[in-house]
């Protein structure tokens, strides 16, 4: 299957399924704007109690917040948000369409990897084990040709976004040929700044009325309430801030379902050290995080770091940690080593002091920030897309199964009776009853066995238990494995032990320790 053709479908069954809808849907939608549904939300929510357990409950010296969306304004000019938040942009003239020019270009790039990676693929097939990648990647013509054309194209790009040259991001698309997927035409104006931030107005009255801003990242919650959270907490360094909240940003090009929106979710961690143990910090956290990634076990070869080239002003090192989407390797986290210049910038704009004193060396000084950010909605979109699978089983029947990590999935458990007689209804209900205490779970009696098994498939749901006729007198149920369909009789009494271990999130958290 196409890997355009398998997203198509992964967005298709997030709205049939209950995951995700278009906001205002009956009213056709608000672009770059979703809506998470019944099972969405439960899934969501696991991912970030997975996350903030992992930060807050395996580390002593990390706590965490929830700061409000609006802050004073003097904040984000005191961060460069007024002044530097902007996204470089390009217009066609013919569709009347306006893009990103970095994404352009990134996606140029893109395509180059990809005419790589098939003649890879392709000799892989033709030469089977006897194919030696790192040879063929270092002697094929085809592919030499395509790596130089890549990274001449990267070095230009790289060049222009750290000179932040504008004219020289527009030559580099009128030299690649880029045309917009609208018009087909290459019919560009010059590429200009846009700042991305959402503005409104606080305020009794027109007159009365201050202009504010909806955050467009979550980390100054975070820097402003810093020495809040150190004195009350009697915080000594290092030590972390955590939060999980909304963010808004007014992309121009959003895109690739909730990849990308104008409202979203970020999970950020903002972790202060002493100056000069920052870039030992920086590689323990890289680490860390990408830990608590492979715990799902999605495969290490599904996850790389890329290194920024083009540091921000106020980093001395950054890194993302980018998942294989089927639309190429992307960003699902960040991190930074954001340096002083956050506290030091909010210092200086509120005129107090928020240094630390560091009761070993007699010392007062600003911390520097390693920080780790994620955004929810991303890490959902990986999930997902490295859940779905469609499976042909013998008789040629297809199932649509959603292999989600356990402790992340919606439903933990379906009570299932075999029939809507003879009592197994009131039998199962009893086991129900009992066991939504520790477990999210379901009930279904409608349509055949197999079509119930069928739809929990489709959810994500890890097991199923089926109340039969001879569960009244040998006291035992069916449980069915969702990836495996294997069956096994349990005794009622035992499912609790069973199935704790194994669906909830403290058996990822055990992976981490």
């Amino acid at each position: 299957m196409a890997q355009e053709d398998a997203f198509k479908k992964i967005v298709s069954h997030c709205k049939e399924y209950g995951f995700v809808f278009p906001s205002s849907d009956i009213y056709d939608g608000l672009g770059a704007v979703y809506d998470y549904g019944q099972n969405g939300v439960e899934l969501k929510n696991n991912i970030k109690q997975y996350w903030w357990q992992s930060m807050v409950l395996l580390h002593e010296n990390i706590v965490g917040i929830d700061s409000a969306i609006f802050m004073h304004p003097t904040v984000w000019k005191a961060s460069g948000h007024v002044d530097a938040f902007n996204d470089p942009l390009i217009d066609n003239r013919d569709s009347k369409k306006r893009y990103r020019a970095d994404v352009l270009i990134e996606d140029q790039i893109a395509k180059y990897d990809e005419k790589i990676d098939k003649e890879v693929a392709k000799a892989a097939k033709r030469f089977g084990e006897a194919f030696d990648e790192a040879k063929f990647r270092a002697t094929n013509p085809r592919v030499l040709e395509h790596t130089a054309r890549r990274d001449a194209l990267h070095k230009r790009y790289s060049d222009a976004m750290n000179a932040m040259d504008l004219d020289g991001l527009k030559q580099i698309i009128l030299d690649e040929g880029i045309v917009c997927p609208i018009s087909g035409t290459r019919n560009w104006t010059d590429v200009r700044q846009f700042n991305l931030m959402f503005k409104t107005e606080v305020g009794s009255t027109a007159d009365g009325a201050s202009t504010i801003y909806l955050r467009p990242e979550t980390a100054q919650g975070i820097f402003v309430n810093y020495l809040n959270v150190q004195k009350t907490g009697r915080m000594k360094l290092p030590f972390g801030i955590a939060q999980i909240g909304k963010a808004f940003r007014n992309e121009i090009v959003a895109r690739q379902f909730i990849f990308r929106m104008r409202e979203f979710e970020q999970m950020e961690m903002q972790f202060f050290v002493k100056p000069g143990t920052e870039i030992e910090w920086f590689k323990r956290w890289k680490e860390t995080r990408l830990k608590w990634h492979l715990a799902l076990g999605f495969g290490e070869d599904n996850y790389r770091f890329h290194d920024h080239e083009k540091l921000a002003h106020y980093a001395n090192a950054a890194c993302d940690i980018e998942f294989r989407m089927p639309f190429g390797f992307k960003e699902v986290e960040g991190i930074h080593s954001r340096t002083d210049f956050d506290l030091k910038q909010h210092e200086k704009f509120s005129g107090k002091s928020i240094k630390y004193f560091d009761p070993e060396t007699g010392e007062s000084y600003t911390p520097y920030d390693i920080e780790t950010s994620i955004g929810v909605d991303r890490m959902f979109l990986s999930v997902m897309c490295h859940s779905y699978c469609e499976e042909q089983l013998p008789g040629g029947e297809t199932r649509v199964v959603l292999k989600l990590p356990a402790a992340l999935a919606p439903t933990k458990l379906a009570v299932l009776p075999l029939v809507k007689k003879d009592g197994l209804p009131e039998q199962a209900r009893a086991i129900m009853n009992e066991l939504r205490f520790h477990f999210n779970c379901k009930y279904d009696e409608k349509d055949s066995i197999g079509k119930r098994y069928r739809r929990q498939d489709a959810v994500g749901t890890p097991y199923c238990i089926t109340v039969d006729h001879e569960t009244a007198g040998d006291g035992c149920v069916t449980l069915r494995d969702r990836d495996t369909m294997q069956q096994e009789r349990v005794p009622v009494g035992k499912l609790r032990e069973l199935l704790e271990d194994k669906v909830s999130i403290t058996s990822l958290l055990k992976k981490l320790c």
